[in-house]
């Protein structure tokens, strides 16, 4: 491997791209149906926020942890998921959590109460968390690396976005009948996508054949639940508070016994060494600077739409769509531009048209932004970030990786990713909330949008600075 290689990502290969055979195009299908899934379910259960306080009187306190248990159950669990399929095998772990997935979507339908409804979400998180690092742990060992897998994760990534860009809408159409059918909607869907699932994806053997860790899964994940559920809960308890400090300090004295944990045993869940590749490390801050910066400034689009203008859910999506439709019409051509210039390029053009389209925002907006001068002009941009970087980021985290660890990289990934936004979003919460009221006037935002546009320029500063260095040696 070249050094450029080894230190920016994937470089252009040569090789004529074998034609797929009808069961890689069903497989893939299978997988790209279960993540449009979880995009459409996240974008649908936001839109119906609303009524479902309205419905169950949950206040806006309550409301959050319709949302945030989703996220600490998939945040919190995403690395235990990922090292469980390589473990248990990624075909066995993937459809269990699928039907996991199917019944919680079922019972957010159908209970009463507030209580009940987040904690469906949670289970919803927790299968969440293992069926994402399993399927794209499956995508990437049954496409090679380099344009067949470039090609998967692109189509992946494209389906990602429809389902976000279908939710918004029928999230819209269908709280008008009623909230519920947002959450029973993805059931037949899950249903499907389980039976095909058997029948299609190949048995696949246990890739690692090591002991259990049960000491590290449990440091593990109870330090990551704690952070992010210390993360969630400080804009509301104070970020100096007693309960905030003491929900930090439990969960790095938990994450460092973790650490300690793993260098002791014989078969650690996380190996270490897995973090002495640059390209991985620079692909988990790549992703928390895609995903924390787009999904605080979506946040904050949809409280100003909503609260600040009156805008109707239905409305608000379609204001927002843009993002999603740039997606799916840029996702398909990523793989093609990962094989011809690597993923750095790319990633770097993801981290620049992000960075533009809220420097865009901020020189625009005023107190009172116009869609189309101000609002539409970032949203294009900020789908062209997304578009160019999530399959690059995607492929540069997982390349050179062995077939044993693609669940750990896949894992590691897309934790980085959730508990990222997580952080992001909870920080860009407190800023407004000490802003007060805005009753309409954008001003009260500014501060939020001097955060996701500070995180965006980090993430371009990150992937700039080992390119600038190899072109200096």
């Amino acid at each position: 491997m070249s050094l450029t290689q080894s230190r920016l990502g994937t470089l252009p290969s040569a090789a004529p791209e074998p034609r797929w055979t009808a069961r890689f195009w069903a497989v893939l299908a299978v997988l790209c149906l279960v993540l449009f899934l979880d995009g459409l379910d996240v974008s649908m259960v936001g839109v119906a926020l609303p009524s479902i306080g309205h419905d169950l009187g949950m206040a806006t306190g309550s409301l959050q942890w319709i949302i945030n248990g989703y996220v600490l159950g998939y945040g919190g669990l995403m690395l235990l998921g990922g090292r469980t399929a390589d473990l248990l095998g990624r075909r066995r772990v993937f459809l269990v959590a699928l039907a996991v997935f199917a019944a919680a979507s079922l019972l957010g339908g159908l209970v009463d109460d507030g209580s009940l409804l987040i904690a469906t979400r949670f289970v919803k998180g927790v299968a969440a968390a293992f069926t994402a690092p399993a399927g794209l742990s499956i995508l990437t060992t049954t496409f090679p690396e380099g344009p067949q897998r470039n090609r998967a994760l692109s189509v992946f990534s494209l389906f990602g976005a429809l389902g976000y860009s279908s939710g918004l809408i029928l999230g819209g159409l269908l709280t008008g009948i009623g909230w519920r059918w947002t959450f029973l909607m993805p059931v037949p869907l899950a249903l499907l996508a389980l039976v095909v699932g058997l029948i299609l994806i190949p048995r696949d053997r246990r890739t690692e054949t090591g002991g259990q860790d049960p000491a590290g899964a449990v440091t593990l994940t109870a330090g990551m639940l704690l952070a992010v559920y210390a993360v969630v809960t400080a804009p509301q308890t104070g970020w100096t508070s007693a309960a905030t400090l003491a929900a930090f300090g439990v969960a790095a004295l938990l994450l460092l016994a973790f650490v300690l944990v793993e260098q002791r045993v014989r078969h650690p869940l996380v190996r270490f060494g897995i973090l002495r590749k640059a390209t991985t490390v620079r692909a988990n801050l790549s992703i928390v600077a895609l995903m924390g910066s787009y999904l605080s400034f979506q946040f904050m689009m949809t409280l100003f739409l909503q609260d600040g203008l009156g805008w109707s859910p239905l409305r608000m999506a379609f204001a927002l769509l843009p993002v999603g439709l740039i997606v799916a019409v840029g996702s398909p051509l990523t793989g093609r531009l990962v094989n011809r210039f690597g993923t750095a390029p790319l990633i770097i053009a993801s981290m620049t048209s992000l960075t533009l389209g809220y420097v865009w925002f901020l020189a625009t907006a005023g107190s009172s932004p116009d869609y189309l001068l101000a609002m539409l002009p970032s949203l294009l941009l900020l789908g062209g970030g997304f578009a160019f970087g999530y399959s690059a980021i995607m492929a540069q985290a997982t390349e050179g990786i062995d077939d044993s660890e693609q669940g750990l990289a896949s894992g590691l990934v897309q934790t980085s990713g959730q508990v990222g936004a997580a952080l992001v979003l909870a920080v860009l919460t407190a800023v407004i909330a000490q802003a007060g009221d805005s009753g309409g006037d954008f001003t009260a935002y500014r501060p939020g949008l001097n955060l996701v546009t500070g995180v965006a320029a980090i993430g371009l500063f990150l992937n700039l600075v080992p390119v600038l260095r190899l072109r200096r040696r």
